[in-house]
């Protein structure tokens, strides 16, 4: 069955995109709205106030005019101010143009019928001299009207002169500013709600269409789920930017508290785990060191709706269980010793006993003791140099392993038993210096190792050369980075190789101590481990 798309869900609450469209629609239609009204408001303000100026400058005009004192003399003026006004009336575009005595008898009016009738309205100062405006309601209905004194050669107020303009007249005006400001508010209005549109549609491909509950359940349970889980977890966008990680997450890699929204690149971890994480080596269950730490890593893309959004890379600490290997490694090479130990041995017993078959006893005696002692001074040499057990042990088989390959292996100095540095940790250095060297001989015409192990001054140092090609500087800058690994390659049982060097490099840090990688005596690699190594107190030696 289909299911509904996210916008028809029974019950489902509206989208925040959908919210903020509608709010920012109200916004701006009162925006505009108001905007508007306060346009129109201003408008009629200004329309009123510049008829009252138009008032005053046409009365003014009228009072200082030599034919309203000339027809202010005469015995009937309104014969010549009656033509006059109504002439300045039609002139200026004003609706009434009153000339008057001090008494309020209307000489000049729009309406014939209001000559010699007394002038409706307030006067104000003008009597006194002075220009007076005001809004008032006459004859010809409500008017904005300016009342100036008309004054004699002697400065003496003889008449008033009333100007107005009909309030009807100041807004048939005003509809004109109005229709202009109508276009603008609809203009305006439109961009507003085109630009609210654009964002509504922009946030919901951002939010994908969810309500604000449900983004906050998401987020909460998102959360809860991600600092739950005991695997590291980091959400990487497609800058490689870090956008979600877990308590594990920064455990494992000791993340700043301010990852969230940096770049991979800038948090100081290994290049070829910054390269795994942004899917430039992308696979599954890798092997990678973090500082003290070996991490399997996991990386795979995040997709939404097809689209790839981003990376998710989940972190493993592995530590322990590699180091367990390691010493399963180590057994497994000690076994392998063994065997070949056994078959030289067979080797040896066949020739003895077909030397006594054929009657050479005497020749058969002395070679078996010729091998004893071979074998005899060999194991007393590694057990006088090496104190302690498990690595005298280790040096033996490979040792064999070594004369099994056609490769010489030469032991030189001594360490003392009883060192406060665990088994497991000198077998960690010393086997896998030895197994490199001898990989690093395989190919080449002389196969020539050398171990020297030596312990002044409360430092052990181990150092192993061999006659191999030796390594690149760029390889060794490589080897020497800080966390620094190659990628592990699966073997046939699923252990991974190719560790081996960031393990001892862990494990002589682990001690105080550090790797140095130079050019041996043979020709080849060569690299020296120093390893703090006090002597042990009674009941803390290392473990065998």
């Amino acid at each position: 069955m289909r299911r509904p798309s996210p916008e028809r869900r029974p019950g489902r609450h509206l989208s925040v995109a959908r919210q903020v469209l509608l709010l920012q629609v109200l916004v701006v239609v009162v925006l505009v709205v108001v905007s508007g009204a306060l346009a129109v408001h201003d408008a009629r303000s200004d329309a009123r106030t510049s008829a009252t100026d138009q008032a005053v400058s046409v009365a003014e005009a009228v009072a200082d005019s030599p034919t309203v004192l000339e027809a202010l003399a005469t015995d009937d003026p309104s014969t010549v101010l009656q033509p006059y006004a109504e002439e300045v009336r039609r002139d200026t575009g004003v609706d009434f143009v009153v000339v008057m005595g001090l008494d309020r008898t209307r000489f000049s009016h729009p309406d014939p019928a209001q000559l010699g009738r007394p002038f409706v309205g307030d006067l104000g100062g003008a009597p006194s001299g002075r220009v007076f405006t005001q809004q008032y309601t006459g004859t010809l209905g409500p008017s904005m009207r300016a009342v100036v004194p008309v004054l004699d050669d002697a400065d003496t107020v003889v008449a008033l002169v009333s100007v107005g303009i009909t309030v009807a007249e100041i807004d048939e005006r005003v509809r004109d500013d109005l229709a202009l400001v109508g276009v603008a508010a609809a203009l305006v209005l439109a961009a507003g709600l085109l630009g609210a549109w654009l964002v509504s549609r922009r946030l919901r491909r951002q939010t994908h269409g969810l309500g604000e509950r449900e983004i906050t359940r998401m987020y909460e349970y998102y959360s809860a789920v991600l600092h739950a889980v005991r695997e590291g977890l980091l959400l990487l966008d497609l800058d490689g930017r870090v956008q979600l990680v877990n308590d594990e997450a920064r455990r494992l890699l000791d993340l700043p508290a301010d990852v969230v929204g940096r770049s991979i690149d800038d948090l100081g971890l290994a290049p070829a785990l910054v390269a795994a994480a942004v899917g430039r080596t992308a696979g599954a269950d890798d092997l990678f060191l973090a500082g003290d730490r070996v991490l399997v890593v996991s990386t795979s893309p995040a997709t939404w709706q097809g689209r790839e959004v981003g990376a998710v890379v989940t972190l493993r600490d592995h530590t322990e269980l590699r180091s367990v290997t390691g010493e399963l490694d180590v057994v497994r090479g000690l076994t392998e010793s063994l065997r070949a130990s056994h078959h030289e041995a067979a080797n040896r017993l066949h020739t003895v006993v077909s030397l006594i078959e054929l009657g050479r006893a005497e020749e058969a005696v002395e070679f078996a003791t010729e091998e004893l002692q071979v074998a005899q001074l060999l194991t007393d040499r590694v057990v006088a140099a090496v104190g302690d057990p498990v690595v005298a042990a280790l040096l033996l088989g490979k040792t064999a392993d070594a004369a099994e390959r056609g490769i010489e292996l030469e032991l030189t100095g001594d360490v003392e038993a009883g060192l406060d540095i665990p088994s497991r940790d000198l077998v960690t250095v010393l086997g896998n210096l030895v197994d490199n060297a001898f990989d690093a001989v395989a190919g080449s015409v002389s196969r020539v190792v050398r171990v020297h192990l030596a312990h002044t001054a409360g430092r052990l140092e181990v150092r192993v050369g061999d006659s191999g090609p030796g390594l690149e500087p760029v390889d060794v800058a490589r080897v020497l980075e800080r966390g620094w690994t190659t990628k592990a390659a699966a073997t046939s049982d699923g252990a991974g190789r190719g560790l081996g060097l960031a393990l001892v490099r862990q494990v002589a840090r682990r001690h105080g101590g550090d790797v140095e990688v130079g050019r041996s005596e043979l020709g080849g690699a060569q690299f020296t481990v120093w390893l703090a190594a006090p002597r042990a107190t009674p009941g803390t030696g290392g473990d065998a």
